[in-house]
């Protein structure tokens, strides 16, 4: 074998198989952090889950165990996004919907959801899924928190290739607190991550209207779909 001295100029020969091993080497490293990702989910499934789920049925004011299921609905997605599992834009508009009729019925608030027959299904991919039902999460729960509603209403319709999602109650809108508190950031940068915008004006019903605007993927057949995914445990399931 041919040596080499570090005196002499030129730069060091490479061995052919040197290249190879450092791409081994970065493989095995990629393999080993995805397997202790799998395992801390697992824990998280077996563990926490089923921890939640028997605090559901142990729980009996209605508020507590609505608090309970948005914790495992957040679980759930969670777990959805790491293995990569899509929904379509229908099925998130359910899960939010029956969510949604699930806090109100127990605070005796009337719901009111007016959703366009025209609307499309295009695949959402685990991201764009979390953040639409982050944001319809957060625009009731801040109606719920400071505008102490009687009736709600979201109106969901497509409008171009864009979707158009809009919550408005009919409590008192204050300008001022528009934007100051940490879920409307995060409202603003979940809309920023869809590629759209999110704003806060005052509401028809005399409250707040927060309308979401985003474009629409291209309606496709998903590969895969159920988001939360439908092959979830039945311990993940409320």
């Amino acid at each position: 074998m041919r040596r080499w001295w570090p005196w002499r100029s030129g730069p060091r020969p490479v061995a052919a198989d040197e290249p190879l091993a450092a791409l081994q080497r970065q493989l095995d490293l990629s393999q080993a952090l995805q397997a202790e990702r799998r395992r801390i989910y697992d824990d998280l499934h077996d563990d926490i889950g089923s921890r939640l789920l028997t605090l559901l049925h142990r729980v009996s004011e209605p508020e507590q165990q609505q608090l309970v299921r948005e914790v495992l609905q957040d679980l759930r997605a969670i777990l959805a996004r790491e293995r990569g599992v899509e929904g379509t834009l229908l099925e998130v508009l359910a899960q939010l919907r029956e969510e949604a009729e699930q806090r109100l019925d127990t605070r005796d608030i009337a719901l009111d959801w007016r959703q366009g027959a025209d609307l499309p299904d295009p695949t959402l991919d685990p991201a764009q899924a979390m953040h639409l039902f982050r944001i319809g999460r957060e625009a009731i729960t801040n109606a719920l928190r400071h505008a102490a509603p009687h009736r709600l209403r979201v109106v969901v319709e497509r409008v171009g290739a864009d979707l158009v999602f809009e919550v408005t109650d009919d409590g008192a809108f204050d300008a001022a607190r528009i934007g100051s508190g940490r879920g409307t950031r995060s409202m603003q940068a979940r809309a920023g991550e869809l590629q759209g915008n999110i704003h806060w004006q005052a509401g028809t019903l005399g409250g707040t209207k927060v309308c979401l605007r985003f474009p629409l993927p291209p309606a496709t057949t998903p590969a895969v779909t159920g988001w939360p995914p439908a092959s979830a445990p039945e311990s993940m399931r409320p």
